[in-house]
């Protein structure tokens, strides 16, 4: 079972981002306060959570949490002030959006730019060892999943229904054959120069079957 918190003196949201490895897209953070004495016998980093595990547990998260936000950085934001800061700055404008006040940041990772007058933790591989963390990884994961799967009804080359805009071959070769789109990062690499044959390369934070 994970931890409830870090700093038991303090009001305290777990921070966490996806979709950093992504081709197109946005990057999406969500942060979390939880009831100190919170509970859960599954919740983990959205990783190792089926989707339908990660359903359920939004719904319970957001009935449970003291309070809750999801935020994001387009991907024009990304490639103009690169895909680190943006993270920092979706992780920024979660807590922005948080109805109260935490005292303390617990942020998934090993680095952030602080978040001002607050104090911060980073933990290493944080979703799989305190709760607020992973909550804040199932809230961003499911946030950014429907965002992708709408948005693969208006571009349907992509298969981003399936591949959530990661760098899959099925991803890359439709890159090669119809272009990017609007939604794509420009300031990736795009396109392999085998021609987008390779496997998968990013699997930070995969998890889309």
């Amino acid at each position: 079972m994970l931890k409830a918190y870090y700093n038991i003196d303090a009001v305290e949201a777990g921070l966490d981002e996806v979709g950093r490895g992504c081709l197109a897209g946005p990057v999406v953070a969500a942060a979390v306060i939880l009831p100190r004495d919170y509970k859960h016998s599954f919740l983990n980093d959205s990783k190792q959570l089926t989707r339908a595990q990660r359903l359920l547990l939004e719904k319970e998260i957001i009935r449970e949490s003291v309070c809750w936000a999801v935020a994001e950085v387009d991907n024009y934001e990304i490639d103009r002030i690169n895909i680190l800061k943006a993270s920092f700055l979706a992780m920024h404008r979660a807590v922005d959006k948080l109805r109260i006040r935490p005292e303390h940041l617990l942020v998934d990772g090993n680095r952030f730019t602080p978040y001002p007058m607050i104090p911060h933790t980073c933990i290493i591989k944080g979703d799989a060892h305190y709760l607020s963390i992973a909550a804040a990884s199932v809230l961003a994961k499911n946030y950014r999943d429907e965002l992708m799967s709408n948005l693969s009804r208006q571009f349907p080359h992509y298969g981003w229904e399936q591949n959530v805009g990661y760098p899959t071959i099925h991803h890359r070769k439709a890159i090669v054959l119809h272009g990017p789109c609007s939604y794509h990062r420009m300031s990736f690499k795009l396109i392999k120069e085998d021609g987008g044959q390779t496997e998968v390369e990013e699997t930070e934070d995969l998890g889309f079957l």
